[in-house]
């Protein structure tokens, strides 16, 4: 669970309701008498979406083939641009490429053309907030998504993308309100994976839990299957089980072999298990799979722990020249911790000013803005980054790190210790980092801290004369 979004993470499960937020309509054909024919591809895709539900990418493969072909000779069927623009979001998404989005916003915005807005076309505008938020623009996501809500609040498919333009937003309270409406009017493994990720979000670790395993109680096709294990796999890497969560990566790959999140998941549990080997080959093919910035640096990072400098660097720089929409937090870290923090903190202050107050977007302006040298201002973000509800491990290793800058010692070792105690092996350059700046700080002193020490006796005054 990324992150968000990132969505995470964000992004690769993050959206795995694009279709359904398109509202596609499948209504089997009967041939004659006898039973109805089994549906194709693109049918299962439909079906797949109406559930909430990811599709098989060959099945979205053959919607978005069936949709164009249609469209060649119905070019006013503003229903299938709607569609045929959420499928490529969708494509684009689950596969890290984000050259299907200029061709989802054309397809949308001419389906808007052929009905606009104020015709009540909520299904192109809804289909516009969903590709906003896979590009990251929280703002934007939002603005699609209220409107749908205003117009038609009953919708369910609206909540998922409101949802991922609040936490985005840094506006918590509103992704949980969005859920909590979703709850209301749709059921099955799509809202259960989703209040599991709102749970971890507030901190509430066994309710994540619970929820992520209806979630894969409920999930019927393989991939949506896979997904649901993989984020009970990130729950428990999260809170320091490498072995419990390469088993539940495991068993998601034995449903989808080439199941992106699920390889990179297993990639750094093996690296936690002492298994680099083997981590550096799930990383090249989680990479191959889904080349998403934030597992560009995670695997850049476990190569240059090895010592192979020239291949993170490689890394890194197909990174920097992604271009990816929605990158800025990857990028701001690889800056902040391997090439130029200033221009991180640049990054990040920009990133802010756009609104998006999320707490990674907090946790990496306050480590860029710490590795530039203005760690006094960083810890305000780093603040808010560590005590919104989210238990993350990195963070506290910031926050740590920052205190001891600041010649805070307590603070620093305590938070670094929590940063240890969540998950040793949290990173595999970083957790050893934290380890030695809590070496450093040495054992906590006897002494109380000046401001709790009480009061020395004031020496009398001699007697006037």
């Amino acid at each position: 669970m990324k992150t968000e979004n990132v969505s995470r993470t964000v992004l690769a499960a993050g959206v795995g309701a694009v279709l359904a937020a398109a509202a596609l309509v499948y209504v089997p054909e009967f041939a004659g008498q006898g039973p109805p024919r089994p549906p194709g591809p693109a049918e299962r895709a439909v079906i797949a979406a109406r559930a909430g539900a990811q599709a098989a990418l060959p099945d979205l493969a053959a919607l978005i083939a069936d949709r164009e072909a249609w469209l060649r000779e119905h070019p006013d069927d503003e229903a299938s641009w709607a569609e045929l623009g959420a499928a490529y979001t969708e494509r684009g998404s689950r596969l890290g490429d984000v050259r299907d989005y200029p061709r989802a916003e054309l397809a949308l915005r001419r389906s808007l053309v052929e009905r606009p807005a104020a015709r009540g076309n909520l299904e192109a505008e809804l289909g516009l907030g969903a590709l906003a938020g896979a590009r990251g623009d929280w703002k934007s996501a939002e603005e699609w998504g209220e409107r749908v809500r205003k117009a038609d609040p009953r919708r369910w498919s609206v909540y998922p993308v409101l949802m991922d333009a609040y936490n985005g937003l840094g506006d918590y309270k509103a992704a949980q309100k969005s859920l909590e409406s979703l709850e209301g009017l749709h059921a099955g493994a799509m809202v259960r994976a989703r209040a599991a990720r709102t749970y971890r979000d507030r901190g509430w670790r066994e309710d994540a839990d619970a929820a992520a395993l209806d979630a894969v109680a409920l999930a019927e096709a393989d991939t949506e299957k896979a997904a649901a294990l993989a984020g009970l796999g990130d729950l428990a890497w999260e809170r320091g089980e490498p072995e419990e969560a390469l088993g539940r990566y495991g068993a998601a790959l034995r449903l989808v072999p080439d199941h992106g999140p699920s390889l990179a998941g297993r990639a750094r549990s093996l690296a936690a298990l002492g298994r680099p080997e083997e981590a550096v080959r799930d990383w090249r093919a989680a990479l191959d799979r889904l080349p998403l910035p934030e597992y560009l640096l995670e695997a850049g990072e476990l190569y240059e722990s090895l010592g192979r400098g020239g291949e993170a660097q490689a890394l890194y720089g197909r990174l920097r020249a992604a271009g990816r929409p929605g990158s800025e937090v990857p990028l701001g870290l690889l800056d902040a911790d391997h090439g130029d923090p200033a221009a991180a903190a640049v990054r990040m202050r920009a990133e802010w000013a756009r609104g998006h107050h999320s707490v990674q977007v907090a946790d990496a302006l306050g480590w860029a803005l710490h590795r530039s040298g203005a760690s006094k201002e960083a810890l305000g973000y780093a603040k808010r980054a560590t005590e919104e509800g989210l238990r993350s491990a990195p963070f506290l290793y910031h926050r740590g790190e920052i205190e001891r800058a600041l010649n805070q010692p307590g603070p620093a070792r305590r938070h670094l210790e929590e940063s240890l105690r969540i998950n040793p092996a949290f990173s595999p350059l970083h957790a050893r980092r934290a380890s030695e700046a809590l070496a450093a700080l040495g054992e906590p002193s006897d002494e109380p801290p000046p401001e709790l020490r009480p009061e020395a006796p004031k020496s009398p005054r001699p007697p006037r004369t």
